[in-house]
């Protein structure tokens, strides 16, 4: 399949454009129904020989082209209506068959503050180009009206206020929140990209609008990617300084899969500069080695790194609900656990050439000895709790 992509180079055109090549290269398994032969990618800077040569050969085009933010009004109709006219003429003057996806924006319902907007009226005449093209040749058309694109890459400071906060935030510059209650619907570009998957495959899904909100209906006259998130400025920009700081409190908050916080951290990450990909963690040493926190979760404890220099024992206590993993991942150690109030003793011996888990057990006093009269003992461990300094739940007494 021979795929045509307008606005190749704007942010949603490069995100597809680079996911059909993971497609293309095989590096991309999980739709298999595709086949991706010849990508052509127009932009601004295309010809019109080569939108000519590219309409010839599409097997299915994606009009991702469009204009939003121009200084002159004017150039909406010139950017929205004129370029689908000149795209949907070039296609019929090859009789192409190729099913058309077309971007377009929830701002072309002219729903209530959307009544004036130029840029809405602009998207709402294109849409009918491409409708009328559709009834004309008998070719599928998908109508696609976007809420708030966002995701990586977005360009910050123009159109899209989550990107502009996740740009300042990891930059450290400031940011203007003029009311914290107003409520977005973003549609993450990851996401966009399935559905467009699914428009390729012909598993598209339609809708017909009441208002600004997608009503699922099977022979709906449009189109709208079925997951979306809403969220409040406020809570938006609350989130993008917890994930500011966890370099600082080593706190990871909650992402489960699928979650509006998950997609946004990443796309927060995205931002950062290149002085703070990477950071320090607080190496805490004495002549027996260093103990260093790694990751600490709010629900689900924390992870550690303990390193032992030889023939060192670090540990000789008890916790009485509070319980660990010890995973050595490098040298030679021995383990020892003993029930409280008993001479039952348990021992482990562990090894970075065997990568093995070992419970540290409530109730039960507990050690680990470098057995190497050389190498160091690296242990990564995971507590179940934060460490809690004023309930620390850790009581000295020797194995």
């Amino acid at each position: 399949m021979n795929i045509l992509i307008t606005g190749a180079k704007g942010f949603a055109g490069r995100n597809l454009v680079e996911n059909l090549k993971n497609i293309r290269d095989g590096k991309n398994k999980t739709r298999p129904n595709i086949t991706v032969e010849e990508i052509y990618e127009y932009d601004l800077d295309s010809t019109p020989e080569q939108l000519d040569e590219y309409c010839s050969k599409a097997d299915f085009v994606f009009n991702l082209a469009g204009v939003n933010r121009p200084t002159d009004p004017a150039d909406f109709k010139k950017g929205n209506r004129d370029f689908a006219e000149t795209l949907l003429e070039t296609l019929k003057k090859y009789n192409s068959k190729a099913p058309v996806m077309v971007s377009s924006s929830i701002q072309a319902t002219l729903a209530g503050r959307f009544g004036t907007s130029e840029y809405g009226l602009s998207k709402k005449a294109g849409e009918e180009l491409f409708f009328a093209y559709g009834e004309e040749t008998g070719n599928r058309v998908m109508v696609y009206r976007f809420p708030n694109l966002v995701g990586k890459w977005v360009k910050p400071n123009y159109n899209s206020a989550v990107g502009t906060f996740c740009n300042n935030i990891a930059n450290d510059l400031p940011i203007t929140v003029n009311d914290p209650s107003v409520e977005l619907e973003m549609l993450f570009i990851d996401d966009l990209v399935e559905e467009m998957f699914d428009a390729i495959e012909g598993k598209e899904h339609h809708c017909e609008f009441d208002g600004v909100n997608a009503i699922i209906q099977d022979n709906g006259r449009y189109c709208y990617a079925p997951v979306t998130h809403k969220a409040t400025l406020g809570r938006i920009v609350e989130l993008l300084n917890i994930f500011h700081d966890q370099p600082k409190t080593l706190v990871m908050p909650e992402i489960p899969n699928g979650s509006f916080e998950k997609k946004l951290y990443s796309m927060y990450l995205s931002y950062l500069p290149k002085e703070k990909t990477i950071f320090d963690l607080k190496m805490n040493c004495d002549d027996r080695g260093s103990f260093t926190e790694l990751l600490k979760t709010a629900n689900c404890g924390q992870f550690s790194v303990n390193i032992s220099k030889p023939g060192i024992t670090k540990g000789q206590h008890w916790h009485n609900s509070k319980w660990e993993f010890f995973i050595v991942v490098a040298g030679h150690g021995l383990i020892q656990e003993r029930k409280i109030g008993t001479d039952e003793v348990i021992e482990f011996e562990v090894s970075g050439d065997k990568i093995q888990a070992v419970h540290m057990l409530p109730g039960y006093t507990h050690n680990i000895i470098n057995l190497s009269d050389t190498e160091n003992l690296v242990t990564v461990m995971w507590a179940n709790e934060q460490f809690d300094p004023n309930h620390p739940d850790t009581f000295f007494e020797k194995v």
